[in-house]
């Protein structure tokens, strides 16, 4: 049946994309449904809650959590942006996306994500602050500064964005319209091509080399002035509690930036296409549902903050 759907498309004058996604697995699809809808459900209950928090509890309205709440805001759009659709195309038989809803599925996931890739350096650097410049951190990380930096974040990121969207769309695709994956993303779209992509690719590798080692030096540079300022402190207690208050940014980074080199700094030729669906799977639903798990788990701050807000609602009734 989605065969003949995809023929009938193909065969009209449908102009959009057919989402191939897991249609050569239909065993997988269902399975593929429940979990994905779960984890979506479980993405928008922990970042729902941690802006909430932030936002309700005084003690939380610090540069730390004010990063962490754009942090979730971010990752809330950015899921939203692919798996609702693919939540969609695992249960019905037509996997069509237009033209017009690719480019700007295409848009929205590469902004997110270059922010995403910022708004981490800006993150360690708030550590440094903290760590590093404790007497001063008040006046370094000012509201105004902090607001600045997060809006610059979101301006590069969709900057970016704007770039490689055009340089993707202008690629000659003779027809072709079968994208082996489950939402519009860089690499499956290249595979359209009828021409050399050479000098596309390269001007595309060297926009998200940009993109991702710019932040990864902030943030080698930021964690390497934390250290050395850690192992200066002679009290054990006073290094885990330093040591702490790091560990949950530098778990988030390591699974956002591990999955997004993989995805977008390796040679197409080398590109697995079954493999990079589940990567893509893992960046756009895992990661963003463990960020407010890593960020709460450890962090006494939030626990403090929900158990406020719990016993609040309690009292209420």
């Amino acid at each position: 049946m989605c065969q003949q759907r995809m023929e009938q498309k193909n065969g009209s004058s449908f102009t959009g994309f057919i989402l191939l996604g897991f249609s050569d697995r239909p065993q997988l699809e269902l399975v593929l449904f429940v979990v994905l809808l779960i984890f979506y459900l479980f993405t928008l209950l922990g970042n729902t809650t941690i802006i909430a928090l932030s936002h309700l509890d005084p003690h939380l309205q610090t540069p730390m959590y004010f990063f962490l709440s754009n942090l979730s805001f971010l990752d809330l759009c950015y899921t939203t942006s692919t798996v609702p659709q693919l939540l969609v195309h695992l249960r019905g038989a037509d996997k069509s996306i237009s033209f017009g809803g690719c480019v700007v599925q295409l848009f929205v996931a590469l902004g997110l994500g270059s922010t995403e890739c910022i708004l981490l350096g800006v993150m360690a650097f708030d550590r440094y602050a903290a760590i590093c410049r404790p007497l001063h951190y008040t006046v370094v990380m000012h509201p105004r500064l902090c607001a600045l930096m997060a809006s610059a974040s979101w301006v590069i990121g969709f900057a970016n964005s704007s770039l490689q969207t055009v340089l993707i769309f202008i690629v000659p695709r003779c027809g072709r319209n079968k994208i082996d994956h489950f939402f519009c993303e860089i690499p499956p779209l290249f595979k359209l091509a009828c021409v050399d992509t050479t000098v596309y690719e390269s001007e595309m590798f060297f926009v998200s080399v940009m993109i991702l080692l710019i932040p990864v030096a902030l943030i080698t540079f930021s964690y390497g002035r934390i250290v050395r300022a850690v192992l200066r402190i002679k009290s054990s207690a006073g290094q885990r509690k330093a040591f702490g208050t790091c560990g949950s940014h530098i778990t988030v980074v390591s699974l956002f930036y591990g999955t997004a080199i993989y995805a977008y700094l390796q040679p197409s030729n080398n590109y697995s296409q079954d493999h990079g669906k589940f990567v893509s799977l893992f960046y756009t639903i895992v990661t963003p549902m463990v960020n407010p798990v890593i960020y709460t788990l450890r962090n006494k701050d939030v626990t403090g903050a929900m158990k406020k807000v719990l016993c609040r609602g309690h009292d209420s009734r």
